[in-house]
């Protein structure tokens, strides 16, 4: 093999993400060639519906995943918060890079931090975890959607549709922006969505030869983080449905996993956390598990109800 073509969504953070893959492909493998074949995803262009109403997360990998099945493709690379619990079809995740900074951005032109925000202030965000998490913290806020990339995101904000949004903290890194952020909102007190500032690597399960390449970028702490974190959202069913956070981080050699459902309505929350074993697949269920015995079942019938 003497080229990988990495299929890419077109915003300026699916492309820097992309070129960060291509540029460990290169290190790791010289002599290959990397290109990126940038694709637009009906997520990037139906901006006027939240992703729950119009399909959900997975909008955003359909496309690279046809490009792949098409041969146009060898990989695409994705934000590892936005792949669904289960890939449908014939793909695999053969590389989950190492982390960055998983927490969520508060920023504000006038306001630095989400406590000094005014009563009823303005805050722009499509995610119901992060909705849930405000209406706990601040329910007076007005919560208000908005969607689409980093930039456009930033500029609705300047032009004053908003005192405040809530964005990733590793987009704004990974794009220059990290002087935007006002407050980073943080574990104990706020859990970012499972997997979020993850790099994930999709490719096809039956392509043997690219699996083994890409696997050269796979960074095992990371993975393991993740895949506990993936595991507790998949037995709760989670999506951008459901409002549902999870971080797993190691922390003396033990992993933990904190976890947390919600209600983007009224703010109430079900948390619970585990720790050890040596299995992050079976640690997701244990944390799933608990929160489902301490209300969590409740919740979630109530969010599929409605």
């Amino acid at each position: 093999m003497k080229t990988i073509r990495i299929a890419t969504r077109k915003s300026p953070l699916a492309l820097w993400q992309s070129e960060h893959v291509a540029q460990g492909l290169r290190r790791v493998h010289p002599g290959i060639e990397v290109t990126l074949v940038p694709m637009s995803t009906r997520g990037d262009e139906v901006l006027d519906r939240s992703l729950a109403a119009i399909g959900g997360k997975g909008l955003f990998l359909k496309e690279l995943e046809h490009a792949m099945l098409r041969g146009e493709a060898d990989c695409a690379v994705h934000s590892c918060k936005d792949v669904p619990m289960e890939l449908e079809g014939p793909f695999a995740l053969p590389a989950i890079l190492e982390r960055a900074d998983y927490a969520d951005a508060f920023i504000s032109l006038r306001h630095p931090t989400l406590e000094s925000l005014p009563q009823g202030a303005r805050v722009g965000t499509s995610s119901l975890r992060r909705q849930a998490q405000l209406r706990a913290l601040r329910p007076d806020l007005q919560l208000l959607d908005l969607r689409g990339n980093i930039n456009t995101r930033l500029a609705r904000l300047e032009t004053g549709h908003y005192d405040g949004i809530v964005l990733a903290c590793a987009g704004l890194q990974r794009l220059g922006l990290e002087a935007r952020i006002g407050q980073r909102l943080i574990a104990p007190d706020w859990l970012p969505a499972p997997a979020q500032g993850a790099i994930a690597i999709e490719a096809r399960s039956d392509d043997a030869q690219m699996l083994a390449l890409l696997a050269a970028l796979d960074h095992a702490p990371t993975r393991a983080c993740v895949e506990a974190e993936r595991a507790m959202n998949r037995a709760l069913h989670g999506s951008c449905h459901v409002p549902v956070a999870a971080l797993a981080q190691w922390q003396d050699g033990t992993l933990q996993l904190m976890g947390m459902v919600g209600s983007a309505a009224d703010g109430r929350q079900v948390r619970s956390q585990a720790a050890g074993g040596a299995n992050p697949e079976n640690l997701g269920h244990q944390v799933a598990e608990a929160l489902l015995a301490n209300g969590a079942d409740a919740l979630l019938a109530e969010l599929t109800d409605t």
